[in-house]
């Protein structure tokens, strides 16, 4: 007797997938995209982390405003995503990312430690290591994507977009390219379907406004 394949027996599979999500909040910007996700309600942060939505693999955000770790106990997932012990994952940005090229002996952005030498990480290295792994890349808020505030004539940092840093033809290696979430703070709805679904925002892709 022929047996038939379970209608769900694909559903299952992505159920069984844990993703992460590594949320990035200090480029030039505040929060405030941040928190906007938790008063999102369709999907709700809580029904994403609790894995409510059928068909959703099990996600884990990694965002300072809402884990209980902190330091470099709360950096390591992003060193861990680098070495390939979290996979897949998708990268979210918020805020702007400055030119550390004129940053004089300084820098404009830093997140967790290098080891290596004990100097802050910025921003844009964290792109450098971590796109190329990323199933997506997400740009989230005005800032992020089209630069706004940060870039105003006079202000030194030579804030830039995610796109104009990667590259607007850029892609991920799921083929998405950046996607970006305009809006201060972006509609929260959006961004927490997009940041957990990356390909089901409208295009998948990021255009200039």
């Amino acid at each position: 007797m022929a047996t038939t394949a379970s209608p769900y027996s694909e559903q299952q599979k992505t159920e069984a997938v844990t993703a992460h999500v590594l949320w990035m909040t200090t480029g030039l910007s505040c929060e405030g995209d941040s928190v906007a996700m938790t008063s999102a309600t369709n999907p709700s942060l809580e029904d994403i982390i609790l894995q409510a939505i059928p068909g959703m693999p099990k996600v884990v955000v990694h965002n300072q405003v809402v884990d209980y770790a902190n330091g470099q106990e709360y950096a390591q997932a992003w060193f861990d995503a680098e070495t390939g012990a979290l996979d897949p994952f998708v990268l979210v940005i918020e805020g702007s990312l400055g030119n550390e090229e004129i940053n004089g002996e300084g820098h404009w952005t830093g997140f967790a430690v290098n080891p290596e030498n004990g100097q802050p990480i910025t921003m844009n290295e964290w792109l450098d290591r971590l796109a190329p792994k990323a199933a997506a890349v997400v740009a989230v808020g005005t800032l992020r994507d089209l630069r706004r505030i940060p870039a105003m004539k006079n202000n030194p940092t030579g804030a830039m977009g995610v796109p104009d840093y990667l590259g607007w033809n850029w892609k991920s290696k799921a083929g998405l390219p950046v996607v970006c979430i305009p809006g201060c703070p972006a509609q929260p709805d959006q961004h927490d379907r997009d940041a957990a679904l990356p390909g089901a925002a409208p295009g998948g892709a990021c255009a200039r406004a």
